[in-house]
C-alpha cells in the first residue's frame, strides 16, 4: 500500500531522492525574470504603492493570515497582470498528487491559488503566513508543480509570505530541473512590487506564446 506524504512536510531531499529533482546550473535556464520585462504604466505603480503602503499598515498592528496576504497582495498582482482575463482562469484550493514510482509513495496536498491556461498550469502561488520564512514554503511549490503532467513547457511558481517573494522554474522531461529567482521584499525602500509585477506580466506573455 502507497504511503501518503503531505505537500507541507515534504522537503528538497526527499524530492531530490524520489523524484530525481535537480537544481540547474545553467545561466539562461531561468531568464524569464530578469529580460525582456514589459514596462508598466504610472497608473499601476501608484496602485502598487497603494498595496504597499497597505500590507505594512497591517502587519504594524496585527499577524495576517494566509487569507489576508491573498486578498491584499496577490489578488491586485494577478489583477494587473491579467490572469483574471482570457486565456487564462483561476482555480483555488486544487487537490493534486504525485507518485514516486519506485518508493510507492504518494505526495498529497492543496494549492493555495492554481493559474491555469488552456488546461496547462502556468503559475502556482504559496502564500504563507507572514513571518513565515520562503523556505519552507519552496519544496512544497515544487511537489506541486511536479504533479503537472505536461513534460513539454515550463511550469512556473511564486512563494510568498506577503513581504517577500520568490519565483521558481521547473521543466520535467526526462528528468526535472528547477530553478529560483532572487528574493523581493516590501521592506526596502523602493517598492519592488513594480519587479514582481514586470515578472508576472513577462510570464504571462511568454506562456501565451
Amino acid at each position: 500500500m502507497a504511503q501518503v506524504i503531505q505537500a507541507q512536510n515534504i522537503n528538497l531531499i526527499d524530492l531530490k531522492e524520489k523524484f530525481g529533482l535537480k537544481l540547474s546550473d545553467e545561466r539562461q535556464f531561468f531568464t524569464e525574470w530578469l529580460e525582456h520585462l514589459p514596462e508598466i504604466a504610472d497608473l499601476e505603480k501608484q496602485y502598487l504603492d497603494r498595496v504597499k503602503v497597505n500590507y505594512l499598515n497591517l502587519v504594524e498592528h496585527r499577524p495576517i493570515s494566509e487569507e489576508m496576504v491573498k486578498m491584499v497582495v496577490l489578488s491586485p498582482l494577478l489583477d494587473l497582470a491579467g490572469f483574471y482575463r482570457p486565456p487564462f482562469y483561476v482555480e483555488t484550493e486544487t487537490s493534486v498528487e504525485i507518485s514516486a514510482e519506485d518508493e510507492g509513495e504518494i505526495v498529497k496536498g492543496k494549492i493555495d491559488v492554481l493559474v491555469l491556461n488552456q488546461q496547462f498550469w502556468l503559475l502556482v502561488i504559496e502564500s504563507k503566513q507572514a513571518g513565515f520564512s520562503l523556505i519552507t514554503a519552496i519544496p512544497q511549490a515544487l511537489a506541486y508543480m511536479l504533479s503537472n503532467p505536461d513534460l513539454e513547457h515550463p511550469i512556473f511558481g511564486l512563494v510568498t509570505n506577503g513581504s517577500n517573494f520568490i519565483f521558481l522554474k521547473l521543466i520535467k522531461q526526462d528528468t526535472p530541473y528547477y530553478d529560483l529567482s532572487d528574493e523581493f521584499t516590501l521592506l526596502k525602500r523602493e517598492n519592488e512590487l513594480y519587479r514582481i509585477l514586470r515578472i508576472l506580466k513577462n510570464i504571462g506573455q511568454v506562456l501565451k506564446q
